[in-house]
């Protein structure tokens, strides 16, 4: 019998299976978990964020992601009491975001996201941003995709330059409005890669808040960057970086942490089978199709 596929999608021939033990070994390298020692200084943090090309934060409920956090305290909850030794990944955090160590901010479902200095102009290829960050957030606010918001905050940082939250936040005309219409400003602009936290001043009640800026400013290298990259290679990159941080995944899971449309999902998982990066294969303990890299595979 014939077995018919989905348009567009390409398949290794052979049918594998996943090898639980491999997964759970890739997994402990990639997540840096037991038995592999934690991450315990600044340095390493670095390295492991541009090992694995991006990373979360913290871990997010739902998604398969390396984080910093389970790199450092293991594979728990964040901890609620402050003084919890998993806690100095905020401290390091904090302190590299006036250095150019990792580019950060919310990014993947707009949740914090550290990103390698390497791989960030694959994830702005696929930003709406072309190079004229004085017309870019325009096209995008009249197409629907800023909110008043995000429009007053960015021409607020553009006129301004750098700005803690507190002060954007009256400067941009939004004090009356709720907290939560500013921070999905905050949100919109940072997941299209037109601003990112940039510091940390003492402002506020709790003292603590965040320092912005435009990312054409803090990075004005990256669209020179990012434009020989065409948004199928950015794709395939960051898709590729993805399964080898998780071993193996479903399409639904990819779809899920980047928000892209099934079928591209879908073509350019089609692109890394074809060019073996990728292997079709059936779970041990899950029903459906899953993609893997081949040392994950019987």
């Amino acid at each position: 019998m014939e077995t018919r596929l989905k348009p567009g999608f390409c398949y290794y021939h052979a049918m594998t299976t996943l090898d639980f033990t491999r997964l759970q070994a890739h997994r402990a390298r990639t997540f840096n978990l037991s038995p592999r020692k934690p991450l315990s200084t600044p340095s390493q943090a670095r390295r492991f964020v541009e090992a694995r090309g991006f990373i979360y934060f913290w871990p997010i409920k739902g998604i398969d992601l390396p984080s910093l956090w389970t790199a450092v305290a293991g594979d728990r909850p964040v901890a609620d009491e402050h003084d919890d030794p998993g806690h100095v990944t905020w401290g390091w955090k904090d302190d590299a975001l006036n250095k150019k160590v990792w580019y950060y901010g919310k990014i993947l479902r707009r949740k914090a996201t550290m990103i390698s200095l390497e791989v960030a102009p694959y994830f702005y290829a696929l930003s709406e941003n072309y190079g004229a960050p004085e017309e870019d957030y325009l096209i995008a606010y009249h197409e629907g995709r800023l909110t008043q918001a995000a429009k007053q905050i960015y021409e607020t940082l553009m006129e301004n330059g750098a700005m803690n939250s507190i002060d954007l936040r009256r400067a941009a005309k939004l004090a009356n409005a709720k907290e939560s219409e500013f921070n999905k400003g905050l949100e919109q602009l940072q997941a299209d890669f037109k601003i990112l936290p940039v510091g940390v001043a003492e402002a506020g009640a709790w003292r603590y808040s965040h320092i912005y800026e435009l990312t054409t400013r803090r990075f004005p290298e990256l669209s020179e960057q990012a434009r020989p990259i065409s948004e199928s290679a950015a794709r395939a990159k960051l898709l590729g970086l993805y399964f080898q941080s998780v071993g193996a995944a479903q399409l639904r899971d990819a779809v899920k942490l980047f928000g892209w449309p099934k079928d591209l999902i879908e073509r350019t998982a089609g692109r890394l089978v074809e060019k073996n990066e990728l292997v079709r294969a059936s779970h041990p303990k899950h029903e459906g199709e899953w993609l893997a890299v081949r040392t994950v595979c019987k």
